[in-house]
C-alpha cells in the first residue's frame, strides 16, 4: 500500500510540474503574441510608408518630366511665333513699298507647320496594372513547421545529428534554422531555462550534425524552422535528447600544496605552500611595544572543510577528482604540457594515504610517464611496474567500466589501447593525477568514443582464456 501511495504521489508531483511548465509556456506564448503583433503592425506601417515614399518620389519625378516637356514645347513654339511675326512684318512692308527692292526670302523660308503640338497624352500614365497588384496584396507565404524525426536523430562521439522533414512538400523553402540548448530537465523545454538557445542558420538539407560538443548537462533541447525567400515559418515541436557523460573537476582540497589547481587544469608550482604551516620559533619580541617582529609572524592554513580528506604531502604531488565512480562506464581525457617532466593518470580509492604515490599502493592504478633524466612509460599498481612498449601519446584517454572491473588507457588521438587493468573494485573510486614540473589539462563531458566502445565490446566478448592475450595484467 505504501509503495502504491508513493507511486501515486510521484505521478501527481510529475504531473503538477508538467502543468506548471505548460502554464508558464502559455503565459509566455500569450505575451509573445502581443509583442509580435505589435512588431508586425509596426513593420507593416513601415512597408506602407516606404511604398508611399516611393510613390511620392515617382509623382515628383513624373511631374518634373511634364513641366520640362511644357517648357520645351513652349520655347519652340515661341521661337516659331517670333520668326513668323518677323516674316509678316516683311510682307507688309512689301505691299507698302512695292517699288522697293525688299526681299521676301525670310517669309518664303518659313515653315507653316508648328514644331510642337499641344498634345500631352504621351506623358499620361496607366496605373491599372499597379492598382490591380496593390489590390491583390497579401501577407507573405510562410512555410509550415518541420517535424523532427526522433528515429533518425543520433547522439554519438560528442556529436548530435538532428534530422527533420516537412509534413507537406514545399519547393519554395530556401533554408532551415536549427536551434539548440543544454538543459538539466527531461521532457518539454522549460520557458525559464537557464540556458539560451544557440542558432545554426542557413542549413540547406533536412539534417545537421553538431560537432565538438561538451556534454556537461544530461539533456539538450532542439527545434527547427523553415525559411523561404520571404519569411521564416513556425518552429517545430521541440525534442529533448539525452547527452549523458561523466563530468568532474579537480578536488582542490585534496591537492598537494605544490600544485596550482583550477577546475580543468593542474600545474606544478615549486613556490606553492611556502610559509604555510610554518611555526614561529624562539621567543616573541620583547620590545616596548610588545608587538611580535614581522619576520616571526606565523601563517596558519585554514582548516579543511568538514568531511574533507587530508591534502597530499611529501613527494606525493597528487590531486584527486571531485566526483566518485560507483557504477557504469565512463571516459575522460588528459593532456600534459609539452615540457612536463613527470605525470601519472589513473584511479584510486578516496582513502589513498596523503603520503602515498599513485601506483605504489594496492588502492591505486595508473600509467606513469617520466621525461626526466631517463625516459620511461609504464603501468603501475601495488608498487609493481610494467613497461609499455608503445609510443607515449600526446593525450591520454581513460576508460573505466566499474561493474566489469576494467580500467583501460588509450591514445586519445588514434584510440590505440595502451594498457588495461582488470580489477574487482570493492568501493567507489575517483580519478587520480600526479604531476611534477609541468601541468595537465582535463577534458570531461565526453561520451565513450565509438572506437573504444567497439573495442571493449569485442574484448569482453572473448573467452576468459583468450582475453589475457589482449589485456595486459599486472
Amino acid at each position: 500500500l505504501d509503495d502504491a501511495l508513493h507511486r501515486i504521489i510521484a505521478t501527481l508531483a510529475n504531473k503538477n510540474e508538467e502543468l506548471q511548465n505548460f502554464i508558464e509556456t502559455l503565459n509566455h506564448t500569450l505575451g509573445r503574441v502581443q509583442v509580435n503583433s505589435t512588431q508586425v503592425v509596426s513593420d507593416l506601417e513601415e512597408e506602407f510608408d516606404t511604398l508611399y515614399s516611393i510613390l511620392d518620389e515617382m509623382k515628383e519625378s513624373m511631374t518634373n518630366n511634364i513641366k520640362q516637356e511644357t517648357v520645351r514645347k513652349s520655347h519652340e513654339l515661341q521661337n516659331q511665333l517670333t520668326q513668323s511675326t518677323s516674316a509678316l512684318e516683311s510682307a507688309e512692308e512689301l505691299l507698302e513699298f512695292a517699288n522697293n527692292a525688299v526681299t521676301m526670302a525670310p517669309a518664303f523660308r518659313l515653315t507653316l507647320k508648328p514644331k510642337a503640338t499641344d498634345n500631352m497624352t504621351h506623358l499620361m500614365v496607366d496605373f491599372s496594372q499597379e492598382r490591380q497588384l496593390l489590390q491583390g496584396l497579401k501577407f507573405l507565404p510562410v512555410p509550415g513547421a518541420p517535424e523532427i524525426v526522433l528515429g533518425d536523430c543520433l547522439v554519438i562521439d560528442n556529436e548530435v545529428t538532428v534530422a527533420w522533414r516537412m509534413p507537406v512538400e514545399d519547393s519554395k523553402i530556401d533554408h532551415y534554422i536549427l536551434e539548440y540548448r543544454k538543459t538539466k530537465h527531461e521532457g518539454l523545454p522549460r520557458v525559464k531555462d537557464e540556458q539560451r538557445w544557440e542558432v545554426v542558420d542557413d542549413i540547406k538539407s533536412t539534417e545537421h550534425t553538431l560537432q565538438g560538443l561538451r556534454f556537461d548537462t544530461r539533456f539538450m533541447n532542439f527545434r527547427v524552422r523553415a525559411c523561404n525567400k520571404a519569411a521564416a515559418g513556425d518552429y517545430s515541436d521541440p525534442v529533448t535528447l539525452e547527452t549523458r557523460a561523466f563530468n568532474f573537476g579537480f578536488d582542490s582540497t585534496s591537492s598537494h600544496l605544490n600544485l596550482k589547481v583550477e577546475d580543468r587544469s593542474v600545474e606544478w608550482d615549486p613556490q606553492g605552500g611556502k610559509g604555510v604551516d610554518s611555526k614561529v620559533k624562539g621567543k616573541e619580541n620583547k620590545g616596548r611595544s610588545g608587538t611580535p617582529s614581522p619576520k616571526r609572524t606565523s601563517v596558519t592554513r585554514s582548516p579543511a572543510p568538514r568531511g574533507a580528506r587530508d591534502r597530499f604531502t611529501g613527494e606525493s604531488y597528487t590531486v584527486l577528482g571531485d566526483t566518485s565512480v560507483e557504477s557504469g562506464q565512463h571516459y575522460w581525457e588528459v593532456k600534459p604540457q609539452k615540457d612536463c617532466k613527470s605525470y601519472s593518470v589513473g584511479l584510486a580509492y578516496r582513502n589513498l594515504g596523503k603520503f602515498d604515490q599513485l601506483g605504489k599502493t594496492s588502492t591505486s592504478w595508473c600509467i606513469h610517464i617520466n621525461n626526466w633524466l631517463q625516459n620511461s612509460f609504464a603501468a603501475k599498481h601495488n608498487n609493481k611496474a610494467k613497461n609499455l612498449d608503445v609510443p607515449v601519446p600526446d593525450s591520454v584517454g581513460v576508460y573505466c567500466d566499474f561493474d566489469r572491473g576494467q580500467l583501460s588507457f588509450y591514445n586519445a588521438e588514434n584510440k590505440q589501447l595502451l594498457h588495461t587493468f582488470k580489477v574487482k573494485f570493492t568501493q567507489p573510486v575517483v580519478p587520480a593525477f600526479m604531476v611534477w614540473c609541468g601541468g595537465l589539462t582535463l577534458s570531461t563531458g565526453l561520451q565513450i568514443p565509438s572506437a573504444v566502445r567497439s573495442f571493449q565490446k569485442t574484448e569482453n566478448g572473448l573467452g576468459g582464456s583468450n582475453s589475457s592475450i589482449l589485456v595486459n595484467l599486472i
